[in-house]
């Protein structure tokens, strides 16, 4: 029973959840009060519901109990190492792309518990997360990161318990993208504006012709969900407008490069002199790869108490921490050049090599939250030595 109400997935449910595609039963058409009320059915259903909302200056994932505390028109302004919110002359829902922050907080949080060891020496495992969880909002982009990620804690030989824990118990209400960032090149990573595939429903909001938002169901759950509503069928005229609004977005979106083209050029040129260039300009400070929703260096921490007892803490780490690639005998990647050299061509070359798939989804957030602005898809041409991508346009 796929998500069920509320059913668990095994991992081979999951896996073929993030590779369906195509709608399941009629489409509706939702208004605010109907959206308000997709997210009251999923915490009729046990769902602890998280979402997006404003806070500190920026769109964050927080809980979510109404649709009405989404974030309400307002859109984002993003550039190489700048972004801000502005208002909108709508009241858009989704009306921006991404923050700071990616649905990985929920599947890999930033700090686990792994186990405790008393005075006795007895190891007791930390029991993973089971709370079912819905994520309202999911962008394209962002549904790729997580079929990466399942790629990377669920592909291999063995599963990461606490992630296979948290994904199976794990609702998606995913929205077509409309708004794209100057930033944005999801459209060079086939991986949106339009969803297809990993979602139980996605919306799609439309502000031509009435505010109301396209709902298409996924999975079974999700048509199930929105068959509750008892919502209007959608029209003829409700895919059409949709079909405009994600016509704009992919317009939008100026072209990156190629991303086998780029896969063998950082692979031909490790030893380029622009690497060095890169590295005066980079920091280090990990902010990338922090918010990256693919990125997943972890570390683990052992802190011990005044009783006798210890905790084993999993935390993120980075690539780009000196401390990382520490082994016997000292560090094997001590300069900026060496660090940035390695995260880029796992990003967009070595990644494909060990799970099959790219390690990039275009959300531009890696460009977006750099301290020193740099451009991922500039210095991916710049390195294969190619011609200079065409500009970001940025909207204001």
């Amino acid at each position: 029973m796929p998500y069920g109400a509320i059913g668990r997935r095994t991992d081979a449910q999951v896996k073929a959840s993030a590779e369906a595609g195509g709608v399941t039963g009629p489409s509706r058409v939702l208004d605010l009060d109907g959206l308000d009320a997709l997210v009251a059915g999923l915490h009729e259903r046990g769902y602890r519901v998280r979402g997006p909302r404003v806070r500190d200056g920026a769109i964050v994932y927080d809980e979510l109990e109404s649709a009405y505390q989404l974030p309400a028109g307002v859109t984002d302004v993003q550039e190489p190492g700048g972004y801000r919110l502005k208002a909108r002359r709508d009241e858009a829902r989704f009306g921006y792309a991404v923050g700071p922050q990616s649905w990985k907080r929920d599947l890999l949080p930033p700090r686990l518990p792994l186990f405790r060891t008393g005075a006795d020496l007895e190891v007791e495992p930390e029991p993973p997360d089971e709370t079912p969880t819905a994520l309202v909002g999911v962008r394209p982009c962002e549904l790729a990161a997580i079929s990466v990620q399942d790629r990377v804690f669920l592909g291999g030989r063995f599963a990461d318990r606490d992630y296979a824990a948290r994904r199976a118990a794990l609702f998606v209400v995913a929205v077509n993208c409309g708004e794209p960032a100057s930033t944005c090149f999801c459209t060079t990573t086939k991986t949106g504006p339009r969803a297809s595939a990993g979602y139980d429903v996605v919306l799609t909001e439309i502000l031509v012709g009435g505010h109301r938002f396209l709902a298409e169901a996924g999975s079974t759950a999700g048509a199930e969900l929105l068959d509750e509503l008892e919502a209007p069928r959608a029209t003829d005229a409700d895919h059409a407008a949709a079909r405009a609004v994600l016509a704009r977005a992919e317009a939008a979106i100026a072209p990156a490069f190629d991303p086998a083209e780029a896969r063998a050029g950082l692979l031909s040129r490790l030893e380029d002199p622009r690497w060095a260039d890169l590295a005066e300009r980079c920091l280090a400070c990990g902010n990338c790869t922090l918010a990256c929703p693919t990125c997943f260096c972890t570390s683990v921490e052992d802190v011990t108490d005044l009783d006798g007892g210890a905790e084993r803490v999993r935390v993120w780490d980075t690539c780009f921490s000196v401390a990382y690639s520490e082994m016997h005998g000292g560090g094997t990647r001590l300069t900026p050049r060496s660090r940035y050299r390695q995260w880029l061509t796992h990003k967009l070359a070595t990644w494909q090599d060990q799970f099959d798939v790219g390690g990039c989804v275009g959300c531009g957030r890696c460009i977006t939250w750099c301290p020193a602005g740099i451009d991922i898809t500039e210095e991916a041409a710049r390195i294969r030595g190619a011609e200079e991508p065409p500009a970001l346009e940025t909207r204001s």
